[in-house]
């Protein structure tokens, strides 16, 4: 009996090694849960601020293309509201001499206002007045004279107003232009000249 107690009691050479051995081979199998690297989580930082720079540029880029395309909308409108109240300009011209002749009466004043009101809504503006300055950029000159009542080339009659569209001149107001008379200024300095000098003579010769 104490033989075979002992021989159960004895454990198989190896055992201990080998459950030792399977403990250590199930914590060293999985992966330990770490915190990334100093340099992986720079290149992530990297990363993150190069996408968030492309981000920014392209929405920079989408917002200065939709400008454009509002810009050349506004352009093309223009351009072609342009060319159509270009066609009606002697009709204006015509509206405008009935009115200073006192002949825009009955349904043609009627026409005449409606008409005047519809091209004012698309833009269209009437510049030019009599007395202001000349200004090439806005007038034409048809008719030149010399006056002695201004002091600067001035617009003295409006033949036909100018119309613009916003900053663009669709017609130049045509206008009669004065200019001061040539020399004016200096026949008068000559002419108290001499009144000076002739009179030092005169007090020369009572001496």
């Amino acid at each position: 009996m104490t033989e075979e107690k002992t021989q159960g009691d004895e454990k198989e050479p190896g055992a201990d090694s080998a459950a030792k051995a399977e403990e250590g081979s199930g914590n060293d199998g999985a992966p330990e849960a770490g915190a990334p690297g100093a340099e992986e989580l720079a290149e992530a930082r990297k990363a993150l601020a190069e996408r968030t720079a492309d981000l920014q540029r392209l929405q920079a880029e989408y917002q200065n293309y939709r400008k454009r395309v509002e810009r050349d909308r506004v352009t093309v409108r223009e351009i072609a509201v342009a060319a159509l109240l270009e066609n009606l300009l002697p009709v204006l011209d015509d509206i405008g001499r009935a009115r200073e002749h006192e002949e825009l009466t009955g349904g043609f004043k009627s026409v005449g206002e409606s008409l005047e009101t519809v091209v004012s809504k698309l833009g269209l503006q009437q510049f030019g007045k009599q007395g202001e300055p000349f200004d090439p950029q806005l007038h034409e000159a048809l008719m030149h004279s010399y006056s002695s009542d201004v002091t600067e080339t001035t617009c003295v009659q409006i033949l036909q107003p100018g119309y613009k569209i916003g900053d663009r001149i669709i017609r130049p107001a045509r206008v009669a232009v004065a200019e001061p008379e040539p020399g004016g200024s200096g026949e008068s300095e000559d002419s108290t000249e001499a009144e000076s000098t002739g009179a030092k003579g005169d007090g020369a010769d009572e001496d």
